[in-house]
Order: C-alpha cells, then sequence, then structure tokens
C-alpha cells in the first residue's frame, strides 16, 4: 500500500509549493504575481503536464486547466466559479514568461529532494551516474549569441546547440537539476566543467558513475572536495601511467597527482592537491570479445563490485533518451534564455513525478522499477488522468491511484534470452527534400 501523504502526485506538488514559499521566493525575486487564473502554481503545474503531453502546446496545456487538471490549485476568482475559462493561450503565454527563473530552480529541488526522501528513506549509498548531452535550442537572435549554432566545412548550422549536463540515480532513475551552457562559440564549455557543478547539489558520501571522459584529475579532485567517491572509467594509457604495467586483473594502490598540463588548465588546484584510490583492471566480455576495463574508484568496494555497479552506468542512456524523447527536451522552442531555463527545469520536474509513479508501482509488485518502460507508464498517467481529477470523494481517488499503479506495474520491458541477432544501428533520417542552407 501507499502511504497516505502518496495519494496523488498533485497533492505531493502542492506540498512543495506551498503559499509560504511562494511568498518568500516573489519577495527574493522582486515581482509580485497577481492573483487569477494563472497562478505561480498553476503555471508551474501545467508546465509540467504540457511536457507530458504527446504535443507538448501551450494548447494543450489551456486544454487541460478547462478540463480539471488544476482545479484543487485555482484561486476562486469570478471566471473560476463562473466556469468561464478562455481556450485561448494569450494568458497562459504571458504569465509562463513573468513566472520567476529562482521560483522554477526552487521547485525543481524541492521536488527531486522530496521524492528521494519518499522513495529512498532508508538508503545508505545513493548512487548516481554522471553523463551529458546535446539539446537543440530555437533559431532566435538572443540564443543564436550565447548558444552558437554547430559548424563545419560545409557551413553553419541552422538550431542553437546546448550542451547539458545530468545527474541520474542508478535505482529510481531521478534526475537531480542539470547544469548547461554552449557547446559552441567562445564560451563553450565542457561536460567536466558542467559535471563539477552538477554534482555541488549532491548528498555527501554518494558515489558518482562515469565513463572515460570524466576519468580525469579535476573531476576526481572535485568530487573528493566534496565529499564524494568516485567510480570512473580510465583511458588504458592513463591507468598504466597511475599503476604502472598491468599484467593481470586486480586492484592496485595508487595516488593520483596532477600533472603539469593539468596545473597549467586548472590554476587553482592546490599545490598539494592528490586524490588517494585504487586502479581496478578487470577483463569484461565473452570470449574473443574480451576486453580490459579500467577504474578509478575512492569507494571501499571490492574489485567486483566496483565492476558491476560500473555496469549499471548503461541505465543512463535510456534516462537520457526518455527525457529528451519523450520528455521533448530534444528540441526547446522557447525563444528567449529565461524562457528555455524555465521550460528545461519544468521538463526534469515532470520527468521525475513519471519516474515515482514507476518505482511506487515497481514497489507494490515487487520488483526493480529498472524492468518497467518509461513510455508506457507515461501513457497510463496521461489516460488515467482525467479520472484522478473528476473522483468525487478521497476514497475514490485513492482507490483510482492504487488502480494506476497497478497497471503501470504490468508495462514491464520484455527480457531477452538472447543477443541482438542484428547489429544496432540508425536509420538515416529525411528523404529527398534538399535541405536549407545557412546564409554566410
Amino acid at each position: 500500500m501507499t502511504s497516505p501523504e502518496w495519494s496523488s502526485l498533485l497533492e505531493l506538488y502542492r506540498q512543495t509549493v506551498c503559499n509560504g514559499m511562494l511568498q518568500y521566493l516573489e519577495k527574493h525575486s522582486g515581482r509580485k504575481w497577481k492573483r487569477g487564473i494563472y497562478s505561480a502554481a498553476v503555471v508551474m503545474w501545467l508546465m509540467m503536464l504540457q511536457r507530458l503531453q504527446a504535443r507538448a502546446t501551450l494548447a494543450s496545456g489551456v486544454h487541460l486547466l478547462r478540463e480539471g487538471a488544476a482545479q484543487p490549485l485555482l484561486t476562486q476568482c469570478r471566471r473560476v466559479r463562473r466556469k468561464r475559462i478562455s481556450s485561448r493561450t494569450g494568458g497562459y503565454c504571458q504569465a509562463r514568461q513573468k513566472l520567476p527563473q529562482l521560483l522554477c530552480r526552487q521547485v525543481n529541488q524541492e521536488i527531486v529532494e522530496r521524492l528521494r526522501k519518499i522513495l529512498q528513506p532508508e538508503q545508505e549509498r545513493l548512487v548516481f551516474v554522471l553523463d551529458g548531452t546535446a539539446v537543440e535550442l530555437e533559431h532566435s537572435r538572443s540564443l543564436m549569441e550565447r548558444y552558437p549554432p554547430a559548424h563545419n566545412r560545409k557551413g553553419r548550422g541552422h538550431w542553437g546547440v546546448l550542451r547539458l549536463v545530468v545527474l541520474h540515480d542508478v535505482e529510481t532513475g531521478l534526475a537531480q537539476q542539470p547544469c548547461w551552457g554552449p557547446m559552441y562559440g567562445d564560451q563553450a564549455v565542457g561536460e567536466q566543467q558542467l559535471g563539477v557543478q552538477a554534482m555541488a547539489l549532491l548528498p555527501r558520501e554518494s558515489v558518482v558513475l562515469g565513463d572515460r571522459n570524466f576519468g580525469v584529475f579535476s573531476v576526481t579532485y572535485a568530487a573528493q572536495q566534496k565529499g564524494l567517491q568516485a567510480v570512473f572509467r580510465l583511458t588504458e594509457v592513463r591507468a598504466k601511467k597511475l599503476a604502472g604495467a598491468i599484467c593481470k586483473p586486480g586492484a592496485y594502490e595508487v595516488l593520483w597527482e596532477p600533472s603539469r598540463w593539468e596545473r597549467q588548465r586548472h590554476p587553482h588546484l592546490d599545490s598539494g592537491a592528490a586524490v588517494a584510490g585504487r586502479v581496478i583492471a578487470a577483463r569484461v566480455g565473452r570470449g574473443k570479445a574480451k576486453q580490459w576495463l579500467y577504474l578509478f574508484t575512492t569507494a571501499p568496494l571490492s574489485a567486483p563490485e566496483a565492476v558491476a555497479l560500473y555496469g549499471r552506468r548503461l541505465t543512463i542512456e535510456t534516462d537520457l533518451r526518455s527525457l529528451k524523447r519523450t520528455v521533448h527536451l530534444h528540441h526547446i522552442t522557447a525563444k528567449s534564455d529565461e524562457m528555455m531555463e524555465k521550460e528545461l527545469l519544468m521538463a526534469v520536474s515532470a520527468y521525475n513525478l513519471v519516474r515515482a509513479v514507476m518505482c511506487l508501482a515497481a514497489r507494490r509488485k515487487n520488483i526493480d522499477p529498472r524492468q518497467l518502460s518509461f513510455t508506457q507508464v507515461l501513457t497510463v498517467v496521461d489516460y488515467a488522468w482525467h479520472r484522478l481529477m473528476q473522483a468525487p470523494t478521497q476514497r475514490q481517488h485513492d482507490r483510482e491511484f492504487l488502480r494506476v499503479l497497478d497497471s503501470a506495474g504490468q508495462c514491464t520491458l520484455p527480457r531477452r534470452r538472447r543477443s541482438r541477432s542484428y547489429p544496432r544501428s540508425q536509420w538515416r533520417r529525411g528523404g529527398e527534400l534538399h535541405l536549407r542552407k545557412a546564409e554566410n
């Protein structure tokens, strides 16, 4: 059974976005929110629901409002009492633009922390996977100046490109507050720099997994300074430079010190900066496909445990796919930097709410949340939302919510007994149409 506070996602949101919090953030942001249909709580809730719809348009958000998706959040103004909420998107669009960025950041962080306390109340060691991706932006003057498009010998691209780095919980799939920056141009930032910023929000003593891109001294030292434990993959050259000649699998105690090149690139490093840990060498794979795996870890794990834990790093690939495709973050349609940030944060919050439903459904079925399909669970939530909002009593509402969890628990992924009979590949998109070229 679920706890009483989890009888509805909307109830959790109402607890997160309380009136005291809104008044505090209004005071610090310098903006006073007008009373009416589109209050701050209603606008943020609609922005999250909008991301969970198939088309993710403003019209879909307004339609959900008219159908009662945010009824408990509405103030009893005249148009609400008379049930005369307009289907036009102008008021909703203006309210989104007036929404303070500080409020969106705070709500995103509060939702993550509350979900973690509910879903993992007794978890001693939290494990997070660190990775990055690229997101397309609209072609507007302000965004193109801040986030330049890609370019090559054939010319300059049309869409601005944003580099996004996010940490996902290995067990639940919850996404931490992301960090981002331009991917190209003079102000471009790398995944390593953004990864250091993202780790600042993690609880102490957490374990961070990362691929070879993050297996460098600057990221490992930053994790140690923040009280985090690291399990990062190393390149063969870097592993043998740290541990010497590696002839057999095992764990090698090392003291990682920055090279002269790393000190030149990171002048803020202390003179005695060093990280004590172990280089773990293991043979992974089957038959002739076996290869060496080199890890650097500061966590108190045995070599087999570290290798098995790093094997769960692949979960972030499907998490990023769900975040970009299912929640429609592969292309953000906002045309200003402020609106882009609010869209991004609310989309991550919506993603976390669906992940919470998956965890509750898996707990009810006694299975691993990773065995459930994100897309199918999202479909269940979308079709059941109308019944949840129309429930006349709290008892019937709780019954409908448990029915949603039972339906979500059936959305399991297929278990492949054999490996793929064909190599993984990607179909080219597009057809016979000629692509437009950017003007120089």
